[in-house]
């Protein structure tokens, strides 16, 4: 399980260091891709494969179908850690999330996989999500939490 928020720094060689808590979960393989909100996401092999399956039964006559296909998996790559566990970003994911070599990266941890954020980003995105909340609390309500 992934939780919470981490900030590492991303190495001069793209590489990124995982927390060692969340290293169990990527024994084996991981997939990183292009996250939703200009962030990316790793995914433990397992997670990767019963959301790709999701996809994957969409209607290729679809457009909406076609076009997430097409984020999901053309930017997608295999990824292993390291044994300093480390997994390395290439230049077009980090290009994408808008992070830089030596600079800082925010983990986050959403339960099944991991988001990578530019530190910028994610104080945005996460005062915009906050901000929802508040002007709309039914949203709490509709999920019955």
């Amino acid at each position: 399980m992934f939780l919470g928020q981490y900030t590492y720094t991303l190495d001069g060689k793209g590489r990124l260091t995982i927390p060692a808590r969340f290293r169990e979960e990527f024994t084996g393989a991981a997939v990183v891709t292009r996250g939703l909100d200009h962030c990316l996401t790793i995914y433990p092999l397992t997670v990767w494969e019963e959301i790709a399956q999701k996809v994957n039964a969409l209607p290729i006559t679809d457009p909406r179908g076609r076009a997430l296909r097409r984020i999901f998996f053309a930017d997608a790559m295999n990824a292993t850690l390291d044994r300093q566990g480390r997994v390395l970003l290439p230049d077009r994911l980090r290009e994408y999330a808008g992070v830089d070599l030596n600079a800082e990266v925010v983990i986050v941890g959403l339960d099944r996989f991991l988001e990578l954020w530019s530190p910028q980003r994610w104080e945005e995105a996460n005062a915009r999500q906050m901000e929802l909340m508040d002007e709309d609390p039914a949203l709490w309500e509709n999920l019955q939490i």
